[in-house]
């Protein structure tokens, strides 16, 4: 099933040129939430590449992802504000409550975690989104609150 997809995806790029590279890993994490190793060795087989040189692409990149997001997918931000406000004390958290770090997804799937350089809303800080949908002047309390509204939206 998964190579069907894949297929269809290379399909839109009927010339092979390295410089399809990145729109073909978009394109796949897009349809799949992630780019997964059989999609690393089809992409590289299409465009004659080796699949150390397409994970060395990937991982150059901040947005290309080897794991599906959580559910809930949540956005701290690392901004030099948010940094000044306790955001490092916010990620600390989230791995004490959550047991997840950066780029990492909770074992039940329900909750990732992606720490980024800055969400724009510095004078508000510190920022998270989850789901995206923004929460601003975040609390180690606050953060907690969220997140247990969100597990209790599960139940």
């Amino acid at each position: 099933m998964e190579n069907n997809k894949i297929k269809k995806i290379l399909e839109r790029y009927p010339f092979v040129e390295r410089e399809n590279l990145i729109p073909i890993l978009q394109d796949i994490q897009y349809e799949y939430g992630h780019l997964t190793e059989e999609a690393v060795k089809e992409v590289g087989n299409y465009l004659e590449l080796p699949a150390s040189k397409i994970y060395s692409v990937a991982t150059f990149y901040s947005k290309f992802r080897f794991q599906p997001r959580g559910k809930f997918h949540l956005k701290l931000c690392r901004g030099t504000s948010c940094q000044i406000k306790g955001a490092e004390k916010l990620e600390k958290k989230v791995y004490k409550y959550l047991g997840i770090m950066n780029g990492e997804t909770s074992g039940d799937g329900m909750f990732s975690l992606e720490v980024v350089a800055c969400m724009g809303c510095c004078g508000l800080g510190p920022v998270m989104a989850l789901n995206n949908r923004y929460y601003t002047e975040i609390t180690e309390d606050k953060l907690e609150e969220i997140i247990d509204d969100y597990k209790e939206s599960e139940e």
